[in-house]
């Protein structure tokens, strides 16, 4: 098993790229989600799959400074910004 990242930036890294993975492969389920205003509760087992990983990759306090959450925001909700949606 490769050691834990402990820098933030390999961090952040990792968590984009767990991001991207769930976009590419749920696309369809991101953007009804978005259309339905449902998009964590339909997503929420990928979510949680992901974050599980993440978690087992980093330290402690690589994790506490949320990575996962913002890479979120930042790859699977802002790339989808031209769907239409009650939220935006």
């Amino acid at each position: 098993m490769p050691p834990l990242i402990d820098k933030p930036e390999r961090g952040r890294q990792l968590a984009r790229a767990i991001a991207s993975d769930l976009t590419l492969y749920h696309e369809k389920k991101i953007a009804d989600g978005i259309q339905n205003d449902s998009l964590f509760d339909v997503m929420k087992g990928e979510i949680e799959e992901g974050r599980a990983l993440f978690q087992t990759r980093v330290t402690p306090e690589i994790y506490a400074l949320q990575l996962y959450e913002r890479a979120l925001v930042d790859v699977m909700l802002k790339s989808k910004g031209h769907i239409k949606s009650k939220i935006w």
